[in-house]
C-alpha cells in the first residue's frame, strides 16, 4: 500500500512539471519584427532599417520617412504605420501606404487604397492641411506642409 501511495505522488509532482512548462511561453519574437519581416518580404523595394524604442524604421524608394510604431506601455493604439512623401503623393506613395497598411492591420488592399487616397486628397483649400477621418476601424491622420505630405494609420487597442 504504501509503494502505490508513493508511486502515485511521483507521477502527480511529473504531471505538475509537465503543466508548468507546458504552460510557460517559448521565448520568440516581437510581434513588431514579424510585422516588419511580413512588410519586407511582401513589398517589393522596402527594407528595414533599424529599430529604436518601439519603432521600426523601414525604407522605400517611394517615400522619404516610412516607420512602424509598436504599442508600448498605455498606449492607446496598437499599431501605427508612418509615411511620408511628396507634397503630391505619387501612385507609387499610395501604392506602397495601401500595401503595408493592408499588411500590417490585416485588412484588404483595395480598403486601405481607398482610405489611404480619400485621407490624401481631402486636404487642400477647403479643409486645411490637417485631416483626421476613420475608415474602416482606422484612425487617418494625413498632415502636409510646402514641401511633403504625411499620412498616420493607427488602429485603437480596443477594436
Amino acid at each position: 500500500m504504501v509503494l502505490k501511495l508513493d508511486v502515485r505522488g511521483a507521477i502527480l509532482v511529473a504531471a505538475a512539471i509537465t503543466g508548468l512548462v507546458t504552460l510557460a511561453s517559448p521565448a520568440r519574437a516581437d510581434q513588431c519584427d514579424d510585422i516588419a519581416k511580413q512588410l519586407a518580404s511582401g513589398i517589393d523595394g522596402l527594407k528595414v532599417n533599424f529599430k529604436a524604442a518601439n519603432i521600426i524604421y523601414l525604407t522605400h524608394p517611394a517615400a522619404k520617412e516610412l516607420s512602424l510604431g509598436c504599442r508600448a506601455q498605455g498606449q492607446t493604439y496598437s499599431n501605427e504605420l508612418y509615411a511620408k512623401g511628396d507634397r503630391k503623393p505619387t501612385p507609387k506613395f499610395f501604392d506602397l501606404v495601401a500595401s503595408a497598411a493592408a499588411i500590417t492591420f490585416t485588412l484588404p488592399k483595395d480598403d486601405a487604397t481607398t482610405g489611404a487616397t480619400r485621407c490624401l486628397k481631402r486636404m487642400g483649400l477647403l479643409r486645411g492641411d490637417k485631416v483626421s477621418m476613420r475608415y474602416k476601424r482606422l484612425n487617418m491622420e494625413c498632415t502636409r506642409t510646402k514641401t511633403d505630405a504625411s499620412i498616420a494609420i493607427t488602429r485603437p487597442k480596443d477594436e
